[in-house]
């Protein structure tokens, strides 16, 4: 296979045969297309552009709808384990970013050094927190280190804090990750208005919504425990208004790839519905992603890990060209990218 490939501090080309993306090292814009501008790529032969790592399951949140199901007593990824996935994806010379997976912040000791390997690897690193103990010290890491945050929607205060402590010191990818389904759904109205009001969001870049997958803590109904709950999907006609609410008063909004049909059945009605449909990408797991979880395992996404055909992942010497993710490539792609485990 011809390829043509550009890596250097700024940004990240890859080029192929009916293939080509362009990464922004410094602001995150990503672009994918086909053979001209308006022909879709069905996957990356060469391998993942994004992947999600899990560098550790230790939190204390405890929340409810947690689909991994942490609690204070899980297990941190080693920097050797990190350190064979990262070359890996550097040999490879595909990957532009990884998405860090973590719990409490200060649960892994070697967050900071694994995210100065990944630059120096050319791979930029990005991490989701929980708004729990954001000190200035540790701001001042997040900013340097990170091409973007994620602030965890858990309690408002501290996550509105954590969005002004962090777009206050320089960093401008900074956005508001919000777990959506029916129990939810009046908290992220009182969000979005919260985002137009509230002078430490003046600077967030966008309220991304998350869809609920009934995975984990969020899976399980025992009466007369602190999991007497039940959590829905939200219907269809509710997440159009969402989407009509941020359109309508400038709100800038993102989502999951597993929200992606929806948001595109949300715009039918708007004049600019094809230049909107351009930036919605639909599940993308092993066609253009890839997630490893604590133990360096491969899995097409989070929520596949531990489900029928997933219970044991692949390693990373063999993941992408293996048999079993060929098969779940096929099966995604047949299927219209339509998620093909739970109900969004």
């Amino acid at each position: 296979m011809n390829c043509r490939i550009v890596d250097d501090k700024d940004k990240k080309i890859i080029q192929y045969e009916g293939f080509n993306s362009f990464f922004d090292k410094n602001t995150g814009f990503t672009a994918t297309w086909g053979k001209t501008f308006g022909d879709d790529p069905e996957y990356c032969k060469l391998g993942p552009l994004i992947v999600d790592l899990e560098v550790s399951t230790i939190c204390s949140k405890g929340c409810k709808f947690c689909y991994k199901g942490n609690t204070a007593k899980g297990k941190n990824m080693s920097f050797e384990v990190f350190k064979r996935i990262i070359d890996k994806l550097s040999d490879d010379k595909v990957a532009c970013q990884i998405a860090l997976g973590i719990g409490s912040i200060d649960a892994c000791p070697e967050l900071w050094k694994m995210m100065e390997y990944s630059r120096a690897k050319g791979i930029i690193p990005n991490i989701t927190v929980n708004g729990e103990g954001i000190t200035d010290e540790i701001a001042d890491k997040l900013v340097s280190l990170c091409g973007a945050v994620a602030v965890s929607m858990y309690d408002k205060d501290k996550t509105y804090d954590t969005v002004k402590k962090l777009t206050d010191k320089g960093l401008k990818q900074v956005n508001i990750h919000f777990m959506l389904c029916e129990e939810t759904y009046s908290q992220c109205i009182d969000l979005f208005y919260d985002s137009i009001s509230d002078s430490r969001l003046k600077n967030l870049n966008a309220i991304v919504l998350l869809s609920l997958k009934q995975k984990g803590r969020a899976a399980i109904r025992m009466m007369s425990t602190p999991w007497d709950v039940d959590f829905h999907s939200l219907n269809q006609l509710d997440f159009a208004a969402l989407v009509d609410l941020a359109k309508d008063k400038n709100i800038p909004i993102g989502f999951d790839s597993c929200s992606c049909h929806k948001f595109l059945k949300a715009i039918e009605k708007y004049p600019d519905v094809k230049s909107l449909a351009m930036v919605a990408e639909p599940c993308e797991s092993g066609l253009f992603s890839a997630y490893f979880n604590v133990d360096g395992k491969f899995f097409p996404c989070s929520f596949a890990e531990g489900t029928k055909g997933w219970e044991e992942g692949l390693d990373v010497e063999e993941f992408w060209g293996n048999s079993k993710i060929v098969k779940w490539r096929e099966t995604l792609i047949k299927c219209g990218r339509v998620c093909p485990l739970y109900k969004i």
